[in-house]
């Protein structure tokens, strides 16, 4: 019964999972094409060093190394994984001890000395969020829900390490108690006579077993199907995002191809002005972007891979001024806009519209003016997102078919129009600042 059980567990656990993952998917595919199919080479690099190698967390060392013990525990402890999948099918109990002898003991071992480590970071990054007064965690785009999901999560941490040492400990003071042996994993053999070794009921400890082997399993299942849920579906995200990062110049703004193609007709002086340009057929594209279909998909794929860390917001020029842009809230609005558009389609309909949208709905005029282009939140990303692509299609709608700008640039852009510099002189003076007296 209790492999059927477990069984079943395993398959529903497993399709909930693929049906959310399908949906985040189809979401994510909304957005515009995009071909991120070039500099495979590097995009590996970027991949290995950025996502699986952690290099731009170590910016800053202590988090980085906390992190990184959680990262690695996560990654090696699915290891161990393998086995509970193989007793529970099978009804057995350590199925791979005796054919891997003395490495088994090693890769117990280690896995035990990284939830230890993944433990204790665990209780470091509740305090940071919870004890400590760091300024990019108390932001408001951080209050409700996005401060309870980071702390859920480091709580199921916790139950989830707790459960691998009970089991553990207790199967090691089962061992003890029938055989006076030891399995000798490094952190349990300690642990198993600390909290067991009292218990002389070979039941009772049993017992304690099973509630740490399903504990552990129900916990991994829990904490799998959680993740689309939360911005913690970054441990998945991490790696394509990383891998189809913008490997151009930082600086480098995309240009419309229906624009530029109108530009370089009306600059050649042998294009005829009443020919059907080739594109015709293709269906008008946006000016820029008004609501969460007009980005591109990586664009969408940046939001969902966000992890909420503020480091963006806490290296922007304009929010460390009093300005009312947070990097971290327009990709977090992004995905909170993104879910529900695809939501209401797959609910009503592709043809279904809410009357709302992501540009005043959810982000206003006032953050994405507030934006400087200086490119520090995409600098200080520790996953390669790209907040300031998504702040520039909106300006670009607003300018372009809102016909909206600050005052503050009209006289510029005008200037730019007229004398072709930001400066109201003429274009004969424009080298006047260069001729010696």
């Amino acid at each position: 019964m209790s492999s059927i059980i477990f069984v079943l567990l395993v398959v529903f656990g497993t399709a909930f999972f693929a049906w959310n993952v399908w949906k985040i998917r189809c979401n994510i595919s909304l957005g515009r094409k995009l071909d991120r199919s070039d500099r495979a080479g590097d995009r590996w690099k970027t991949m290995l060093l950025v996502a699986f190698g952690q290099k731009k967390m170590f910016a800053r060392p202590i988090p980085a190394l906390l992190h990184l013990a959680i990262y690695v525990a996560f990654v090696i402890t699915q290891i161990e994984l393998i086995e509970i999948i193989a007793d529970g099918i099978s009804g057995g109990h350590r199925t791979f001890r005796e054919a891997l002898g003395g490495f088994y003991t090693f890769m117990i071992s280690f896995i035990e000395v990284l939830s230890v480590l993944a433990l204790i970071a665990t209780f470091a990054f509740l305090a940071r969020r919870n004890m400590l007064t760091i300024p990019r965690f108390k932001m408001d785009e951080l209050k409700g829900w996005p401060k309870n999901d980071a702390n859920l999560i480091l709580l199921m941490e916790i139950v989830l390490v707790t459960c691998i040492f009970t089991m553990n400990g207790a199967d090691e003071a089962i061992l003890n108690l029938t055989s006076n042996e030891s399995y000798s994993f490094a952190v349990s053999q300690y642990v198993g006579p600390l909290f067991f070794g009292s218990i002389t009921s070979e039941s009772t400890l049993h017992v304690l077993e099973q509630i740490g082997w399903w504990g552990h399993i129900i916990m991994v299942f829990a904490f799998l199907n959680y993740l689309p849920y939360s911005k913690h579906f970054h441990i998945l995200l991490a790696f394509p995002n990383t891998y189809y990062s913008n490997l151009e110049n930082k600086g480098k703004f995309t240009n419309m191809e229906s624009v530029t193609n109108e530009v370089k007709l009306m600059l050649d002086p042998t294009a005829d002005p009443f020919a059907v340009p080739a594109e015709s057929t293709i269906e008008p594209q946006r000016f820029g972007a008004k609501d969460v279909t007009d980005l591109t998909w990586k664009n969408l794929l940046d939001a969902y891979t966000c992890t909420e860390c503020g480091r963006c917001t806490s290296s922007c020029p304009a929010n460390l001024t009093g300005k009312k842009l947070s990097p971290r809230k327009i990709m977090m609005d992004t995905r909170d806009r993104l879910t529900e558009v695809g939501d209401n389609q797959r609910k009503h309909g592709k043809e279904y519209t809410d009357g709302k949208s992501l540009l005043g709905d959810y982000i206003t005029e006032e953050e994405i003016w507030a934006c400087t282009s200086c490119n520090a939140c995409v600098q200080e990303c520790p996953v390669n997102i790209d907040p300031l692509a998504i702040i520039v299609d909106l300006r670009r709608y607003l300018v372009m078919e809102e016909s909206k700008i600050p005052t503050e640039l009209t006289g510029m852009l005008t200037n730019i129009e007229n004398n072709g510099a930001p400066w109201q002189f003429s274009p004969s003076d424009r080298l006047n600042w260069a001729t010696e007296d």
